[in-house]
């Protein structure tokens, strides 16, 4: 690898690491990545970078295409508003050709797609699995393929992805259920029967965000009073999974922990046909628009802000250093440690940090680019509270 291109990665592996050192069990070890200040301090001066154009040239002819696949645009907005503009920014400062795909949900169409991309030239693939078959089923062509493999977001179990990309998933979940804890306690409720509405039965994050929730409300003293996971992420089926739980308990619940802004979307649907939308405290995930505008409206207690800026740049800088082959500088870059449940193996990884939003610090989202002023205050009554909260 070329003593500039070493600088471009390094420049932009410091742009893109939020690393801190972050408890988990063992599903999920947290050796965290260095610090931002840490990874300044290693990366090479911006002007020593060579132009994109070189940079390009050098890659490309190293090791093919930077390859994404994406895996919907319905479980949440942010595959297509956050991940794919974020991918696309990052590779393009790199330098490096990319093909980014969405399998919107389809099976069938995600291996289709890998065929494609493994056909087309792909040097590097990252993948967001649907379920950990169909992710292995891809890793496995790819790595006969010599084409090596990021899980991206979510990690394939038994998959065998040479690095993962993604937060502190048990510690997402923590959030979540730290976040309903809070909640609840600012209310003066110190007990009380909690629905929880899990992520995809298929998913393996939705394991480790209850196993965060689930630790965190318990051991606040709040007793799981339903739980039901939700295929796919659907946010239909969300609704009438959470409508069937909320009839079979007759409401009586204190707060329902929502694994994503999609199903606390839902189940608040349900609450507030029921006269109890707000009174009933609900966890998002996210940080989308509309999970904002209800954290501000004081429908959704909180949601769980990732920066997936910095989890894009983070797996661009993987994928650089991967096309041009050089292991020292993807091992330099994921410090961190997951465990493959199903394999029995540490994959090395890149663990960022997630961020509990609550209305005070919603205005924390806009100001990192995520999301906009005129995105989340788009109505006269979600307008009113930006005013108050000085969002502007």
């Amino acid at each position: 690898m070329s003593k500039k291109l070493i600088g471009a990665v390094a420049g932009l592996a410091a742009a893109s690491l939020l690393m801190a050192a972050c408890s988990s069990s063992s599903e999920e070890s947290t050796d965290a990545a260095a610090s931002p200040e840490a990874a300044a301090s290693e990366a090479a001066p911006a002007e020593e970078a060579a132009p994109a154009e070189e940079v390009a040239e050098e890659a490309v002819a190293a090791g093919g295409k930077a390859c994404v696949i994406l895996p919907d645009a319905a479980s949440s907005a942010r595959w297509e508003t956050a991940d794919r503009p974020f991918l696309e920014q990052a590779f393009t400062a790199a330098g490096v050709e990319y093909d980014i795909q969405n399998a919107n949900g389809d099976k069938a169409k995600f291996a289709t797609i890998a065929d494609g991309m493994l056909a087309g030239g792909c040097g590097v693939l990252a993948i967001v699995n649907l379920d950990s078959e169909t992710g292995s089923a891809v890793i496995a062509k790819a790595t006969a393929a010599g084409v090596p493999v990021i899980d991206y977001d979510r990690l394939t179990l038994g998959g065998g992805a040479q690095y993962y990309v993604s937060f502190d998933n048990v510690a997402v979940g923590t959030t979540i259920g730290e976040g309903l804890v809070k909640c609840l306690n600012d209310a003066g409720i110190t007990e009380g029967p909690v629905a929880y509405l899990n992520g995809s039965p298929t998913d393996n994050n939705a394991t480790l965000f209850k196993q965060g929730y689930a630790a965190a409300l318990e051991a606040a003293g709040f007793t799981p009073s339903a739980d039901q996971a939700v295929p796919d992420w659907d946010n239909t089926k969300a609704g009438t999974i959470f409508e069937q739980m909320y009839t079979e308990a007759n409401g009586d619940f204190v707060a329902v922990a929502a694994a994503n802004d999609g199903l606390g979307g839902a189940a608040i649907s349900v609450l507030d046909r029921n006269g109890q939308a707000g009174s009933i405290f609900v966890s998002g995930q996210d940080a989308t628009d509309e999970g904002l505008q209800r954290v501000l409206l004081g429908t959704q207690c909180m949601t769980v802000y990732k920066a997936v800026k910095k989890e894009a740049e983070a797996a661009a800088a993987l994928a650089v250093a991967l096309l041009n082959g050089d292991q020292a500088a993807a091992d330099a870059l994921a410090t961190g440690t997951t465990t493959d449940s199903e394999a029995g193996t540490e994959v090395p990884s890149v663990l960022l940090v997630p961020q509990a939003i609550f209305p005070e610090n919603v205005k924390d989202v806009i100001a990192d680019g995520f999301t906009t002023v005129d995105r989340v205050c788009a109505t006269d009554e979600v307008k009113a509270k930006c005013a108050e909260l000085g969002i502007q």
